[in-house]
């Protein structure tokens, strides 16, 4: 009898202790599974609240900032500045590369355009507060040409640049990684150009 009794008393703790390696591996199973749906959730909300890529393809959010411009009057004989908010990335090359693509897509008022609409910039390069902003050849086949056109287009790119950016001093223009003599044959190509301040016309009121 009493063998009998220690038998069952030897498989009740048998079983309890099975019961507890099921209940320790079930608690474990449970806890790894929770830890994974919760990873799960946080990189898919990681992910749908990520912002997308810049111009440049990199991840993160680019702040915009409000620049001066410098377009052509009416008459295309002065420039006049026009205010407008672009992106602002970081580095001095990425923003004088936002600014030259605003100028290419023209103005947001009646103001006339200084470079040609079909113009695209290849590169920029910022040395010694000389920016070097390269073309594609458009700018040359697409301008119109004309000595007051040349001048808008030299200064509209030139006053831009220096006025927003305090880096750049100088703005030199290169067409397919070249230096040009010319556009159309009136302005020097092949200098740095600086701030023109009296080819400027403010607003009436300014």
């Amino acid at each position: 009898m009493a063998t009998k009794k220690k038998t069952r008393a030897s498989e009740s703790k048998v079983k309890k202790r099975k019961k507890k390696v099921r209940l320790f591996w079930l608690f474990l199973m449970g806890a790894i599974g929770l830890a994974s749906f919760l990873f799960l959730f946080s990189t898919i909300s990681d992910f749908l609240n990520s912002p997308g890529p810049d111009r440049e393809g990199h991840l993160g959010k680019i702040q915009s900032h409000q620049v001066t411009l410098f377009f052509s009057d009416t008459n295309e004989r002065f420039l006049m500045p026009e205010k407008r908010l672009i992106p602002k990335p970081a580095g001095i090359k990425l923003q004088a590369a936002e600014i030259v693509k605003a100028l290419i897509d023209g103005p947001q008022s009646e103001l006339i355009r200084t470079l040609p609409e079909n113009a695209r910039l290849l590169n920029v390069q910022v040395d010694h507060g000389t920016a070097f902003v390269d073309f594609n050849a458009d700018l040359i086949s697409r301008h119109p040409g004309g000595s007051a056109s040349e001048i808008a287009t030299i200064y509209s790119l030139t006053n831009s640049l220096t006025t927003n950016l305090p880096a750049i001093q100088r703005v030199k223009i290169l067409v397919q990684g070249k230096d040009r003599e010319t556009l159309k044959g009136h302005m020097d190509l092949t200098k740095a150009f600086t701030f023109n301040k009296e080819i400027v016309r403010k607003p009436s009121g300014q």
